[in-house]
């Protein structure tokens, strides 16, 4: 791979990288074909025939995972910022989380959701682009694992674990560690 993942923004290129080699596995999300996001950079080494760039629309976005993850595949849902997944708060609480309670079971997704708190240094995107909802989801998720990604060593083994799990992950990275080359 030759990458240096020491540096968080390398981990997380490297991670969705060996994501994009496993079976199964789709990108859906703003900025995963097409640049715009500050996540945009890390899919550069994930075929484009595995990226679906979606418009801003995450609840359908969300639906649409937990409805492929159904159908077998594998999607990494991608919401650039935690204020963006509280348009999708429904999918992701009442779908993608309580699917396997309210079917006894009978059918559990399977999609890693991405997410980031964003950075407010050195630019403040105001109060509707600067929100961690972290930890409200972690009390609102019931089957969903929810792991956030610290430090650059963290990224790699949350995504393998994600790709195991029999169920649903979400994986909370922090934009301020983009710029900080040395995060570990």
């Amino acid at each position: 791979m030759g990458l240096d993942v020491t540096h968080y923004h390398d981990a997380l290129t490297a991670a969705m990288t060996w994501l994009g080699e496993q079976p199964g596995v789709v990108f859906l999300g703003q900025g995963v074909a097409n640049r715009g996001t500050s996540m945009s950079s890390t899919f550069e080494n994930v075929p484009l025939d595995r990226r679906v760039e979606m418009p801003v629309a995450e609840e359908m976005q969300t639906g649409m995972c937990v409805g492929m993850s159904l159908a077998g595949f594998v999607p990494v849902c991608v919401i650039p910022r935690w204020n963006f997944a509280l348009r999708a708060a429904d999918q992701i609480v009442n779908h993608m989380d309580a699917l396997p309670l309210y079917s006894g079971g009978g059918y559990r997704p399977r999609v890693i959701l991405r997410v980031a708190a964003p950075s407010t240094h050195p630019f403040n995107p105001g109060p509707q682009h600067d929100g961690d909802f972290t930890e409200g989801f972690r009390q609102m998720l019931r089957t969903t694992t929810l792991e956030t990604l610290r430090h650059a060593g963290d990224i790699m083994p949350a995504y393998r674990r994600a790709f195991g799990r029999n169920g649903c992950t979400i994986l909370v990275e922090y934009t301020d560690l983009y710029r900080n080359a040395r995060a570990r």
